[in-house]
């Protein structure tokens, strides 16, 4: 058993807004003895084994990041730095001309990776969109737990204070949807930043189709005078 076994076993595991999830009881370890997976029971819900890349270990309590926010957050990295050196490519070439055709291969090779970080991404959205209509159907049923207990409340079924537990938990709840949901926004509007930043690095310049468009058509013309 390594340190960071003994450091986990026994926490309690908890969300990113403080709700308790389940304990640690047990991990999966690599034959090099680094954690690949945590198992946390999480009561009615049975034994979860989550990525341990997915918890962040402090010193009383373990945190749960989602899955959607690590995706996210490696795509968001990995595209960023791919057009940052295909900036510098394009402006290395536009000092230097003769090294055009050695930066060509480099050139694909970084097309390629936003090629293949676009699949990435379109899964990453989906899930995204998926967790969104989750957080919807939350706060849905969060109102409806609130105004179910106001017609109990007012119909003397339960006392002030179960009323007012209740609206507190409710409001908690909320604002914990509320955070996540413009996390999640927040995400999808620097992706869509991207993309269009991606359009503008790999379209050629308008300027530029006109003048080759223009060089051509004089080139036929000449051609067209020579034969005649």
């Amino acid at each position: 058993m390594t340190h960071d076994d003994i450091d986990i076993i026994g926490k309690n595991v908890k969300d990113m807004y403080g709700t308790f999830m389940g304990k640690v009881i047990g991990t999966i370890t690599d034959i090099d003895g680094s954690i690949q997976s945590v198992g946390v029971d999480c009561g009615s819900q049975g034994l979860q084994q989550i990525a341990y890349e997915q918890l962040v270990v402090q010193a009383s309590v373990v945190i749960f990041i989602p899955k959607w926010r690590l995706d996210s957050q490696r795509l968001l990295r990995e595209k960023q730095l791919t057009l940052r050196r295909l900036k510098a490519l394009i402006d290395i070439v536009s000092e230097n001309d003769d090294m055009k055709e050695d930066a060509e291969i480099i050139h694909e090779k970084y097309k390629s990776k936003l090629a293949s970080l676009d699949e990435a991404e379109k899964q990453i959205k989906a899930k995204l969109d998926f967790r969104l209509a989750e957080l919807e159907e939350q706060v849905k049923s969060a109102k409806m737990l609130l105004f179910d207990a106001k017609v109990q409340y007012k119909s003397n079924e339960i006392s002030d204070t179960t009323f007012e537990t209740v609206k507190t938990c409710s409001a908690d709840l909320i604002e914990h949807v509320n955070h996540e949901t413009a996390e999640i926004s927040n995400v999808k509007r620097r992706i869509a930043d991207l993309d269009a930043e991606v359009i503008t690095v790999t379209t050629p310049p308008q300027k530029a189709i006109q003048e080759s468009a223009v060089s051509y058509l004089g080139n036929s013309e000449q051609e067209q005078l020579v034969q005649s």
